[in-house]
């Protein structure tokens, strides 16, 4: 079982920035061969990918959220960082962390993003 908790959400301004991290834990995993991907869900919408990186450092990001944020991990500190920068009222959602092993899912709780003046 994987247990993934994310922080850094928080109330920011248009044109601010945040950054998410995401810790993995759990008895005997090996956080670098999980592939990692951050999502978002806002209010009346479907959740969404946001961004992922491969076990191997592959990213791939949205359309809307291309050249303003960027996904990285630290496999040494189990987490997976989300730099989001040039925030609009249109990021505001729950950014929730996954990790993905094969057929194995996991989610963390999630953490509330607010763009507002």
């Amino acid at each position: 079982q994987v247990h993934l908790v994310e922080s850094g959400g928080g109330l920011v301004q248009p044109g601010g920035s945040l950054r998410l991290s995401c810790e993995a834990s759990g008895r005997g995993i090996i956080f670098s061969a999980f592939g990692m991907g951050w999502y978002r869900q806002a209010p009346g919408k479907q959740r969404a990918l946001v961004a992922r990186i491969t076990k191997g450092g592959s990213t791939y990001y949205a359309d809307s959220v291309k050249g303003r944020f960027t996904i990285s991990r630290d496999n040494a500190k189990n987490t997976v960082y989300l730099e989001m920068n040039s925030l609009s009222p249109e990021d505001t959602a729950v950014y929730y962390c996954n990790a993905y092993l094969g057929n194995s899912d996991y989610w963390g709780q999630g953490t509330q993003v607010t763009v507002s003046s």
